[in-house]
């Protein structure tokens, strides 16, 4: 299934065929727009010809620094997020063979230990963990036992919480409208 969460057919292409482009967009999924977030790996790939764990955790830290600072950059902090993107890139090369699908495919795992396995990544909390855990089963066809439980409340059908939930413009701006609601209650105390 393609997904639908930048606005740009070759971006989303990548998320969709790329485990660990969309991993990576998930890491890059804080104080900045999503889109530009899930945009981050095709940029980073197109700079410097490739996605591949290996490559981008050997890369020389302070030229990934300028990968992410070239205009569009990749990321509002450039320094600590290309420090995070190699971080992140070191653990699938060496503890998942380089292979993120593993995260969620090597010896079957159920919902929980996927969620174990994703909260034990560098930058992922639970609450991060738990949206990509409701990504994979909604919308990359993810079938292992208790993935909704193990990634409540983003594992709700029907419901709009997350980018778990989004497929099209429409469910985008509902997404949209349930965390400004969200935000204003916290607001509101």
């Amino acid at each position: 299934m393609i997904l639908y969460l930048t606005g740009d057919d070759a971006a989303d292409a990548l998320l969709s065929d790329d485990p660990f482009a969309l991993l990576l967009g998930m890491l890059l999924d804080q104080q900045i727009a999503m889109e530009t977030a899930f945009a981050g790996p095709a940029k980073i790939r197109d700079r410097i010809g490739t996605l591949n764990p290996a490559t981008i955790a050997g890369f020389d830290a302070d030229a990934l620094v300028e990968v992410f600072r070239a205009t569009p950059a990749v990321h509002r902090y450039p320094g600590s997020m290309a420090a995070r993107t190699q971080t992140l890139a070191g653990v699938i090369a060496s503890d998942w063979r380089g292979d993120a699908s593993a995260l969620w495919t090597a010896d079957s795992p159920d919902g929980a230990e996927i969620l174990r396995r994703l909260k034990a990544l560098p930058g992922f909390g639970e609450q991060k963990a738990k949206i990509f855990l409701a990504l994979l089963g909604k919308r990359q066809g993810l079938v292992a036992e208790g993935w909704r439980e193990a990634s409540e409340p983003y594992g709700e059908n029907g419901s709009f919480r997350s980018v778990a939930d989004i497929v099209d413009p429409e469910s985008l701006t509902r997404v949209r409208e349930t965390k400004r609601a969200a935000k204003a209650a916290v607001k509101k105390g």
